[in-house]
């Protein structure tokens, strides 16, 4: 597989693979074993960065990953975050140095290695100048500790306080065909300054894929009954982009999912979205968007049908809508 390099000299996979959905979120967890051979199959298949957090579960998703990739970790980057109490995002935020210092630790034994590639700032804590937290992961990168820092859903003014403590070398966003509010400010931002973008969510918290409509139900701990882009009627609503990106799909003899990567792909050569799945069908047609060459046309057709196309209802319910872009 292709590699791109993240900020300041990161080189990963064009793809990674969000290992979120594997134990938090989406429903029950995925069985232990099934998670390793799927994290285990990516990688036989290129993927070199892998997505956790110690609020995954909370906890146990780093030790999944940590033993899936423990026979090859010098081959992947392992990308995970900090700044919740307690790992558990309803307690609130946590960005104090010395729980930044405390969770570094922790991580380090539940991922069995010896250093975090790419530590995130979950997200922005009001109560933590961001230029405490940058100088806490610049420390932990002097000790060797951690080798890249990275902010997860940061607004602009906060990327550029804490880039200029430390580089920041990506920043992790929703970006996606149904979520475009980072080109207005966040995207010519992190190309100013040299940062990597890592959407997550890059189908659309699986929508786009075209699996799901207003009759679909969800798992009763499913994140998603609480979105109210979720919502029957949004999602009965939304059906006319997942249409459109249908008949694209159609035309280029590719899936919705593939287009939906390959459109983000295509828009900067430092972007890395790292879609998730519990499924190897779903993986393996995942990564085939890293071939599928969109021309000209292609992304014209895509930006047409996008701006013809309102996305309706918020991506998130409003208590947790105050935690973005601070």
């Amino acid at each position: 597989m292709q590699k791109r390099i993240l900020g300041n000299g990161l080189e990963v996979s064009v793809l990674g693979l969000g290992c979120m959905g594997l134990s938090y979120g989406y429903g029950p967890a995925t069985d232990r074993g099934e998670a390793i051979r799927l994290i285990r199959a990516a990688h036989e298949r290129g993927v070199t960065l892998f997505d956790t957090a110690e609020a995954y579960g909370p906890f146990v998703n780093e030790e999944v990953v940590g033993e899936a990739v423990a026979p090859f970790r010098d081959e992947v980057a392992i990308a995970t975050k900090f700044g919740f109490i307690g790992g558990e995002v309803a307690r609130g935020m946590d960005s104090r140095p010395a729980n930044i210092r405390a969770v570094a630790e922790a991580a380090l034994k539940r991922l069995r290695t010896d250093r975090i590639d790419l530590y995130y700032q979950h997200r922005v804590d009001p109560a933590v100048p961001i230029e405490e937290v940058a100088g806490t992961v610049k420390d932990l990168i002097a000790e060797g500790k951690v080798k890249h820092f990275g902010l997860s859903e940061a607004g602009a003014a906060s990327i550029r306080r804490a880039h200029a403590v430390q580089p920041v070398t990506a920043l992790q966003s929703e970006y996606s065909l149904w979520w475009r509010e980072p080109e207005a400010e966040i995207i010519p931002t992190l190309e100013e300054l040299g940062i990597g973008l890592v959407p997550f969510s890059p189908l659309g918290k699986g929508f786009l894929t075209g699996a799901i409509d207003d009759r679909t139900s969800f798992a009763r701990d499913d994140f998603r009954n609480l979105v109210p882009r979720f919502s029957p009627e949004a999602r009965k609503a939304n059906q006319a982009l997942v249409d459109a990106v249908g008949a694209i799909a159609d035309a280029k003899g590719a899936t919705k999912a593939q287009i939906a990567l390959a459109w983000l792909l295509a828009q900067k050569p430092w972007i890395v979205p790292i879609p998730g799945t519990t499924k190897l069908t779903r993986l393996e047609e995942n990564l085939g968007a890293a071939t599928l060459a969109l021309s000209a046309d292609d992304l014209r057709a895509i930006g047409t049908a996008l701006d013809a196309i309102p996305v309706e209802g918020a991506r998130y319910p409003a208590h947790l809508q105050a935690r973005v872009r601070k």
